[in-house]
């Protein structure tokens, strides 16, 4: 089986010459007075947004860059993201969508890293670049004719780059083709989401992460849908805000983001009416999360599992049919395997490290051969984490492949402790980290955010630990603490945990 087999077994297929932007400009004939963005400063429809991105990708042509040039994407996520991407990928040209939390020596990385030969940038980050940008704010192109000739890019050329977390080392440009976004929506949009044009997708995670890309920009477009923008920070109340005020009927969020609306005042006002469905990824839905979701609201929060390399979701539950803590079942033209230390497919049961395939899958790193070669492997991702899979064909997420450390004496993946201490009631979220202790010990110690923390409370969660796991498998330290440090993508900022204590 290859991606090419993966692909023809659920009937995806484009024409040779392929450039990505026609997600966006196939809505002109028939949808372009439909919403496509709403946004706090007003709604755009496809026939707006379409003249924009055209404008924009003139003027970058006209401002020198060259098909094939690498433009930097630093943007909230207002209407002109949208339009960048589409109008450079058009042009052309390589958008790179870059996470605006990145520090002044990770933006002077990227930026020699990729040799970009633009940067399109919020009002807000103009002061962030020792360069000369184009502030999104200005609309310096809008004496820029909007008709934009499509380039002729074939399917499997580079369209756009996000870059890696980047946990150990520098973050890795995951270079992206023009087929990629396409594939997802034939995929996961199309047969989890099963989105339609009266959709109104709402995703509290960024377009510059590959989740939030999909969910508010190419999904949307690939039906003419509309997606609710929301620039800055996603407090609670602005969540709720855009809910009342744009009626989405798909939420896209985090595990993370479901606990602070959950935990906030304001959850008990808002009317989740117009939601049919509710999506997580990225970390693993607490079995008690998710169903204080259920009672509250009625709606199951459908979790999956993607990752930038494949773009997105790979692995997924659907509305019909979910089994709490799993990943899920594998999304109609993807390939997994569980592979063991030994080079064999795991059986049923038997853990392993996930390997996946799909034509949505990048093929390179960009500069980084021996991550390349290290990675992907004739068509698989290597994944680097352990699952298992159960008779149904769910998978079960059992930690990194390399997160298992031995204390006093035995070994413990301190994720499985992290999961029991979630599921207890009083837990809002925590983060457990195996710490080397001053005599080159490990230790595991928690860091717990609680509806009322206290003694009493410490003690519980250590016996609630030990009776879910085996007696060894529980935190030796518990430290209560208001809320977990966060990484621009939402996700429980463990690096930042870790760097506070290097022994214990």
């Amino acid at each position: 089986m290859t991606p090419i087999d993966l692909a023809a077994s659920v009937g995806f297929d484009l024409p040779e010459q392929y450039n990505a932007s026609r997600l966006l400009w196939d809505n002109l004939a028939d949808r372009a007075d439909r919403p496509a963005i709403l946004h706090d400063k007003g709604a755009w429809t496809y026939r707006d947004l379409i003249a924009e991105a055209g404008r924009i990708g003139n003027y970058l042509l006209a401002s020198g860059c060259a098909p094939g040039d690498r433009v930097m994407l630093y943007l909230e996520d207002e209407p002109a993201y949208p339009a960048a991407i589409m109008g450079a990928m058009r042009a052309g040209l390589v958008p790179m969508l870059i996470n605006t939390l990145s520090t002044d020596e990770l933006i002077r990385y990227y930026l020699q890293d990729s040799g970009a030969k633009a940067v399109i940038v919020s009002t807000a980050f103009k002061d962030q670049f020792d360069v000369p940008v184009i502030i999104a704010g200005d609309s310096p192109w809008q004496e820029t004719p909007s008709e934009l000739t499509e380039y002729p890019t074939r399917r499997r050329d580079m369209a756009f780059w996000m870059y890696s977390s980047g946990s150990t080392g520098k973050p890795k440009g995951v270079v992206h083709k023009h087929e990629d976004a396409a594939y997802t929506a034939h995929t996961y949009a199309r047969d989890i989401l099963k989105i339609g044009p009266g959709d109104v997708c709402f995703s509290i995670p960024k377009i510059f992460f590959a989740y939030g890309f999909g969910n508010a920009v190419t999904f949307p477009m690939a039906v003419g849908a509309a997606s609710v923008l929301l620039s800055e920070r996603p407090t609670p109340a602005r969540c709720f805000d855009q809910i009342d005020n744009h009626r989405p009927t798909l939420l896209f969020g985090l595990p993370t983001l479901y606990t602070a609306l959950s935990n906030d005042a304001g959850i008990d006002a808002v009317d989740m009416s117009s939601v049919r469905l509710c999506l997580s990824a990225a970390e693993v839905l607490s079995t008690e999360l998710a169903r204080s979701w259920h009672e509250r609201f009625g709606l199951h929060i459908i979790e999956g599992l993607g990752s930038t390399e494949m773009l997105h979701i790979y692995l997924s539950n659907d509305d019909a049919l979910q089994k709490p803590g799993s990943a899920g079942r594998v999304v109609a033209g993807y390939s997994i395997r569980l592979m063991t230390p030994e080079g064999r497919e795991a059986r049923t049961g038997e853990e392993g490290v996930m390997q996946v395939m799909g034509l949505s899958g990048a093929e390179y790193y960009w500069n980084r051969p021996d991550k390349t070669a290290e990675t992907m492997r004739e068509g698989w991702l290597d994944t680097g984490d352990r699952f298992t899979r159960d008779a149904d064909g769910f998978y079960f997420f059992k930690g990194r492949a390399d997160d298992l450390v031995k204390v006093s004496g035995q070994w413990v993946y301190p994720l499985e402790i992290e999961w029991a201490l979630n599921d207890h009631a009083q837990v809002r979220e925590s983060c457990v980290l195996a710490l080397p202790m001053a005599d080159g010990r490990m230790t595991i110690k928690a860091w717990v955010s609680a509806v009322e923390p206290s003694e009493t409370l410490r003690a519980a969660l250590v016996a609630h630990a030990k009776a879910r796991l085996l007696p060894h498998k529980y935190p030796r330290i518990i430290e209560f603490i208001d809320t977990l440090p966060k990484t621009g993508t939402d996700k429980i900022d463990r690096q930042a945990l870790r760097a506070r204590e290097e022994t214990i």
